[in-house]
């Protein structure tokens, strides 16, 4: 996956989409990037770039407004007060015609990278804020707290939809990268809608280096889980194997590693295949190096229902501070070694 570093902030526009408006409130001047604006942007800019629900998409083969727009900035044939105002449009008129899609304000971002130029569309969906309101009443100072339901996400909050657009090639890994969270909260308007993805952007969603990994580690730890509930001697040697592979290998072959780690137990071995097949593991998986190092960085064990454990990568590979032994019954000892100081929290 590529995964962004250098980011260069060029240019920035605001529009306000009002569900209680009968037009977009569209902006006539891009923002001023002062130092706290640019920090401001850039920090939501690099947060959703790290997101982990960050997916790769292709923009689908018929017609697509959205498309051709982006496409008309990122080649230079229209510039981002025209483009972001059209994107604002856009999504105002399916907002009209939906009418469960919460108003916000849309945030339009023109950057470069060391990938090259990137258009970024943000949702950024209203939250709750208070503030005091100072009174004079009858000669004495009252002070009260109000709501205000207008502000903006903060650089700590995540946004729940937005999208990358890049120029579009054939011989591209992706057209663009999106974020769409749905919200959980069956109560809410837009529960269970994809509209951001199917409507508005018109695209598919596709699989990257990062997804495909993660697929691999979640079913594995699932079917380790299921099949060895009551051995965790034998979990322990598969999820040993599992880091392994993943530290030390670029790809893996479900096969091979199936053969390996099953070795001469073939029912266990095609239970494991099948159940990788059925959960959408393909056969060859290209590891991302990054999230592996990410992810394993802190390892967090889950013991017996009622004790957890965080280790380090390091403590954990360190036999002389931590270690494991068979109890030759399916069982295992946990050991820290050589315990200087702990916090009780």
């Amino acid at each position: 996956m590529e995964y962004i570093k250098e980011i260069n902030i060029l240019d920035a526009v605001i529009h306000v989409l009002d569900n209680n408006s009968d037009e977009p409130i569209l902006n006539e001047f891009a923002l001023d990037l002062n130092e706290e604006t640019y920090d401001f942007i850039l920090k939501h800019v690099q947060r959703c770039l790290k997101d982990e629900e960050l997916k790769y998409a292709f923009f689908n083969e018929d017609r697509n407004i959205i498309k051709e727009i982006s496409q008309e900035f990122l080649s230079g044939e229209n510039n981002i007060l025209n483009v972001s105002k059209e994107l604002a449009k856009q999504l105002f008129i399916l907002m009209r015609s939906k009418g469960n899609i919460p108003s916000c304000d849309l945030l339009i971002v023109s950057f470069s990278t060391e990938y090259g130029l990137f258009l970024g569309i943000f949702k950024m969906d209203y939250m709750k804020n208070y503030i005091h309101t100072i009174e004079n009443v009858d000669s004495k100072i009252g002070i009260d707290i109000i709501p205000q339901i207008i502000g903006l996400p903060t650089t700590s909050s995540k946004i729940q939809k937005c999208a990358f657009i890049k120029i579009v090639n054939k011989d591209n890994a992706y057209d663009l990268m999106v974020i769409d969270k749905q919200n959980k909260n069956r109560n809410a308007e837009d529960y269970g809608s994809n509209y951001f993805i199917d409507n508005y952007l018109g695209c598919r969603i596709i699989d990257n280096e990062r997804d495909v990994t993660k697929k691999f580690v979640k079913v594995t730890e699932k079917w380790t889980s299921n099949n060895l509930k009551e051995n965790a001697s034998e979990q322990e040697k598969i999820r040993s194997k599992v880091k392994k592979v993943l530290k030390e290998q670029e790809t893996i072959d479900i096969n091979k590693f199936a053969d390996e780690v099953f070795k001469e137990n073939e029912e266990t071995k095609k239970n494991f295949e099948i159940f990788a097949k059925e959960q959408g593991v393909p056969e060859s998986i290209e590891i991302d190096k990054d999230w592996i190092e990410k992810k394993f960085k802190r390892i967090r064990l889950k013991i017996d229902q009622d004790m957890d454990l965080y280790i380090s990568d390091q403590a954990y590979n360190d036999i002389n501070r931590f270690e494991i032994k068979r109890n030759g019954d399916g069982s295992i000892n946990m050991i820290l070694k050589h315990v200087m100081n702990y916090i009780e929290k």
